[in-house]
Formats: C-alpha cells, sequence, structure tokens
C-alpha cells in the first residue's frame, strides 16, 4: 500500500485512541460535577442562561459525558463513535450560538473538538458495525 494509505488497525495506537477519548469524556463528567458552582455555572450565566436551567443543564450534559465514556469504554462500534461524535457536534454548535468568543479561548475550549473529531472518524471507519 501507499504510505497515508495504510488502514488504522494498529491495536495499540487503537486502544490508545480509545482509552484517551475514555479518559476525555468520564474526566469531563468528573470535572462538570465538581464545578457545578464554579466555572460550569459561570459558563451558563455568561449565556444568559436562566439561573433555574443551570443546574439540570450541567448535569444533563455531565450525564451525557458518562454515557459517552462508558459506552467507548464498553464498546468498539460504529454506532458509539457516530452517537460521540453527534453530541460532541451538538454541543459544539450550542457552545458556538451562545458563546462564540469561546473559539477565542487560548486553552481551545471548542477548537479542541476538531482533532476529536477527526480521532472520533478514524475510530469509526476502524470498527466493526
Amino acid at each position: 500500500m501507499a504510505v497515508g494509505l495504510t488502514p488504522f488497525r494498529h491495536r495499540r495506537t487503537r486502544l490508545l485512541s480509545r482509552a484517551s477519548l475514555i479518559a476525555l469524556w468520564l474526566l469531563t463528567t468528573v470535572v462538570s460535577v465538581v464545578e457545578l458552582q464554579g466555572q460550569s455555572r459561570a459558563l451558563l450565566a455568561a449565556a444568559h442562561t436562566p439561573d433555574a436551567w443551570i443546574a439540570p443543564l450541567i448535569l444533563a450534559g455531565a450525564g451525557l459525558d458518562l454515557t459517552l465514556g462508558l459506552a467507548l469504554w464498553r464498546w468498539h462500534r460504529r454506532w458509539v463513535y457516530l452517537s460521540a461524535g453527534l453530541a460532541m457536534l451538538g454541543m459544539t454548535l450550542v457552545g458556538t450560538l451562545l458563546l462564540p468568543d469561546l473559539w477565542l479561548d487560548p486553552l481551545g475550549r471548542l477548537s479542541k473538538n476538531l482533532p476529536i473529531a477527526a480521532l472520533l472518524l478514524i475510530l469509526h471507519e476502524d470498527a466493526p458495525a
């Protein structure tokens, strides 16, 4: 095969890729809950979210993150990567609509989703149906 066309089949690379995404979603779950009254609340407040909605929205997001992290841990299937990609895309769109300045964040609050999307696509293509 030509350089650059080698299938993404290397087991250790796939495992490391999956592990990094699992850690991302599980750590995001923990951080969202730990920062329920801190940074998480401040972000939603900056987006003029009604105060009564803030905690439920954060907890719902943390629940989604937990579900995705556990699904990635449990299954190497296309539907898992597609679900994670759609959730990430949805969260990115909401973040962009509510706080477009997050794209300018030096720590990459939204821009980090671009390599995550690429990694999800690679894993999706490698996974069995």
